[in-house]
């Protein structure tokens, strides 16, 4: 790019995320948990969540990944980025107000109407999503791209948290889901519009032909992740029904050991097959650092992405709220959690420089356990604030260090194929514990009809384990520094 950047372009080049940050972060834990609920009632709402969260997520792996190497390849005229990021939006828009026009609806017509447009609004999303990913890249020379980052990883994580926190939040909790709604698609207009600023030139290089072989590679890795997590999914619901006769104290014991289990058989076979799909065989058994390394993400998310998406649920079941009322403190929630990740993570790249990769990602899986703890130790507003921001100071360290981590331990001459492969990692960790943590809560909910909030109190104490199981697999990895040896 033979050009002086100007101050505005750090906003033009990455403003697009602050776009895609508050779509997910008001679909994810607000509005559609609050839509499935009314659809199905109390007792299958985790379930049929959880269902909707694996199959969408699935979709957006295999999307992403396809429009990415699309866009790689344009030559249209407005460049190679810009014209996915406007038919995507263009896309998300219709689906946002099909997303409204579901709350008319009513039983398992309306859930399924629900499900059918979340499909497509992760293909409309992934679609500009996976062509944003190449602005930087394109465009920002290597000595630039830090900065430019940064610059996006604040646009990506506390602006938009504090602007759906104070905007979107309020309209949900007080029952306007269309004023929220037409909030999420100005401010998506308004991305969309100021990203066609980037001076993106047409591709005049001719392009590679689509590696259509790395895509059924990525399509057969998926759909091996998706059989294991049904697979594990329908063995645990299958058990479920032969407790119900155990005394409460035996029956949360039971099922909580029981779902953890399922949980970490699906994070070590899930990631165990799909690698074998994905990389060659030789390479694992010659080091198995990076198996265990996808194994350490994949339990650490499992914690961080769920305790998100099942906020407004826990914040009903543990403080009393009803439906929409539980909106705000579950959006001021993940705020907090935002603000404390931005705060730990700038820090935690000095920190593993300094103490090792392997050492602070321990310490942010502790943190993150010791702050679910503390979540749960008192049903009140302010001891699950607190316990969310040290959540948060953990997630921080994790982001950072865990990444660092994987760039260190991939070959360096495959790097971006296997730093690739390992996000299956982000979208497997909500699948895996939305699909199996949802039917748990509401199967303790119908046999605990006295104290309902046990069900979500338990899961999330699961995520809270999930975080110690990730310390577990990050033994197994091995790491060049002598400073990341684990005491």
């Amino acid at each position: 790019m033979n050009r002086l950047f100007r101050w505005y372009d750090y906003l033009t080049f990455n403003i697009y995320w602050l776009g895609l940050s508050a779509l997910s972060n008001t679909m994810t834990p607000l509005v559609v948990p609050l839509l499935v609920q009314s659809f199905v009632g109390e007792q299958l709402k985790g379930t049929y969540y959880g269902n909707l969260r694996l199959w969408t997520l699935m979709v957006a792996i295999l999307v992403q990944a396809l429009m990415g190497m699309l866009s790689d390849r344009s030559t249209l005229r407005w460049g190679r980025r810009r014209p996915f990021i406007v038919a995507g939006t263009l896309g998300d828009l219709v689906m946002i107000a099909l997303v409204g026009f579901s709350a008319g609806l009513e039983g398992l017509s309306g859930y399924w109407f629900l499900f059918g447009t979340m499909i497509l609004l992760m293909v409309t999303t992934n679609t500009a999503h996976g062509a944003t990913q190449g602005i930087i890249p394109d465009l920002v020379p290597l000595e630039k791209r830090g900065r430019f980052s940064a610059f996006k990883a604040l646009l990506e994580i506390p602006i938009p948290l504090i602007l759906v926190s104070f905007t979107i939040a309020r309209l949900v909790g007080r029952h306007n889901l269309w004023g929220a709604l037409l909030i999420l698609m100005v401010i998506l207009i308004f991305c969309m519009l100021v990203t066609l600023l980037v001076p993106e030139q047409p591709n005049q290089a001719r392009p590679q032909p689509v590696d259509w072989k790395e895509l059924l590679r990525l399509a057969l890795m998926t759909g091996a992740f998706t059989l294991v997590i049904l697979g594990i999914g329908w063995l645990v619901r299958s058990i479920q029904p032969l407790l119900g006769g155990l005394n409460y104290g035996m029956l949360l014991a039971t099922t909580g050991l029981m779902s953890l289990i399922g949980m970490v058989i699906a994070v070590y076979g899930g990631v165990t097959v799909s690698l074998r799909i994905g990389v060659e065989s030789k390479t694992l058994r010659k080091d198995p650092s990076f198996r265990w390394w996808v194994i350490n993400r994949l339990a650490f998310l499992i914690g961080a992405n769920n305790l998100a998406s099942f906020a407004i649920y826990f914040m009903q079941a543990r403080l009393g709220y009803v439906q929409a009322e539980a909106a705000g403190p579950a959006s001021r929630l993940t705020m907090l959690v935002g603000v404390f990740i931005l705060a730990s993570a700038l820090p935690s790249g000095w920190l593993s420089d300094r103490f090792g990769r392997r050492r602070i990602v321990a310490w942010a899986g502790l943190l993150a356990a010791g702050g679910t703890l503390l979540a749960l130790a008192a049903p009140s507003l302010v001891a699950i604030y607190i316990g969310g921001c040290i959540i948060g100071m953990g997630m921080g360290l994790f982001y950072t260090a865990n990444w660092a981590l994987g760039t260190e331990i991939v070959p360096k001459e495959e790097a971006g194929r296997f730093l690739g492969i390992s996000n299956l990692a982000g979208a497997g960790a909500g699948a895996i514990g939305a699909y199996i943590g949802g039917p748990m809560a509401d199967f303790l909910a119908t046999q605990m009809p006295k104290t309902p909030e046990m069900g979500y109190v338990l899961l999330f104490a699961i995520y809270g384990v999930l975080f110690l199981v990730s310390i577990g697999a990050l033994t197994q990895v091995r790491e060049t520094s002598k400073a990341g040896d684990l005491a």
